[in-house]
């Protein structure tokens, strides 16, 4: 069944080819869809479009494929285009014309639109307290390894004292900027589209404002053209939004995993935690901070996917902008198991003590020397000068420089400074 069919039959081929995979993807949208319906229904009530007894009528049935889609019993057969059709024959079987009464006064366009609007919300919420969760986490491992030696580099160079305190706080302050692009992507996809129609409005008497009160919006998208447009403009909000966080998690997942490497050895993970090597016995692999650095650079691709997908489109609805929906869906339930994984995984890793006596760090505390100079009294440029030439005679001593960089202070950290940025995002 499709809801535009007009008594001929499509090549089956092509069928095939324009419905790609919407029928797996529409089991995310069924139950929003249902939601929205319902709403859709009270409206066209209050719109005097439908009767109190057909709408009673339809919310009852409405009701009941919402429990199906909640025990997993909810199916879209192949003999059906997409979640839409399903639930209308559904309607149509149960209630007959009453059930064909639905589809008043809106088009499948603007049903899409605001079943997965309903699905963007719901899962960028969730993304928006998990991230929340993961953040807090960072900060009390910030504050528990405040003192533990890190060195810092550049360059990919031994350069100046870090801590593992200062590393941890690093990455929960970056995803306060994170949270910020959420915010915005979250105020975008929170505006109701449904009585758009097809893109032009619809000349029945309905009410836009009551389908925005019933499904929980908090604006309405006013303009009927732009709520049609506003479906490329949500995907690259929200992968503009995805792509920002994937890129902070990415690149500490890249940090654990060069982190681990023996010639580093400044974190551990425990045997539970990693994979090994069919021929290598001594093999311990990070793969699952691996797999997660994959997964984020996959999340950030996909914004550049959408762009090249919806450029140069005139206004109204194209058929393009089904290709959008799989990335938006599935990207953003990645970045969920993403950082739900990382979460689980940050308390187990072990952070070990360093030894500041290694060689390979004997001029980590170069800088701290010359400002030790600086505060007796010499100017920074000579205080510079006579440094470098200490360490190109290699008569440099460390040991007589302690390194205090960022290290030992919860106010060096701004874990509670930080922790105010994060209030006020809140």
């Amino acid at each position: 069944m499709k809801l535009w069919e007009k008594g001929h039959s499509i090549d089956k081929k092509i069928e095939q080819f324009t419905i790609g995979n919407d029928r797996e993807l529409d089991r995310y949208l069924a139950k929003y869809d249902l939601q929205a319906s319902i709403a859709h229904a009270y409206m066209l009530q209050e719109s005097d479009l439908l009767t109190k007894k057909e709408n009673h009528a339809l919310i009852k049935v409405l009701e009941k494929l919402q429990k199906q889609v909640e025990s997993g019993d909810f199916h879209i057969e192949k003999s059906f285009e997409d979640v839409h059709s399903k639930i209308e024959y559904e309607l149509v079987q149960s209630l007959g014309a009453t059930g064909k009464k639905i589809h008043t006064g809106r088009s499948r366009n603007d049903q899409v639109l605001v079943a997965m609007l309903l699905f963007f919300k719901d899962h960028l919420g969730h993304l928006q307290e998990q991230l929340i969760t993961l953040i807090e986490l960072l900060l009390q491992l910030s504050e528990k390894h405040e003192k533990a030696f890190l060195p810092g580099y550049t360059h990919l160079q031994v350069a100046m004292p870090s801590s593992f305190g200062l590393w941890f706080a690093a990455y929960a302050e970056l995803l306060i900027d994170d949270l910020y692009m959420i915010q915005a992507a979250l105020k975008v996809v929170d505006q109701n589209p449904l009585g758009s129609a097809a893109g032009y409005g619809s000349s029945f008497p309905i009410d836009r404002m009551s389908t925005t009160k019933y499904l929980g919006f908090s604006a309405l998208k006013v303009n009927v053209v732009a709520a049609q447009l506003s479906r490329e403009k949500t995907a690259k909000n929200i992968h503009m939004a995805l792509s920002s966080v994937a890129h902070t998690i990415g690149k500490f997942a890249m940090d654990v995993c060069l982190y681990m490497n023996p010639h580093f050895n400044f974190i551990g993970l425990p045997d539970s935690l990693t994979t090994g090597s069919s021929i290598m016995p001594h093999k311990k692999n990070p793969d699952l901070f691996e797999v997660m650095r994959g997964e984020c650079n996959k999340i950030q691709a996909a914004m550049y996917e959408t762009n090249l997908i919806s450029t140069n489109l005139p206004s109204g609805y194209h058929r393009d902008y089904q290709l959008l929906k799989e990335k938006s869906i599935l990207n953003l339930l990645s970045m969920e198991n993403v950082i739900d994984i990382l979460t689980y995984t940050l308390p187990r890793i072990e952070v070990k003590s360093i030894d500041q006596t290694d060689p390979v760090y004997q001029y980590v505390t170069s800088v701290d020397a010359i400002n030790n100079l600086v505060i007796q009294g010499k100017s920074f440029r000579d205080a510079y000068q006579l440094i470098a030439n200490e360490i190109k005679e290699g008569t440099y001593d460390s040991k007589e420089t302690k390194a205090h960089t960022h290290i030992g202070s919860k106010d060096n950290l701004g874990i509670a400074m930080i922790r105010k940025k994060l209030r006020e995002v809140l």
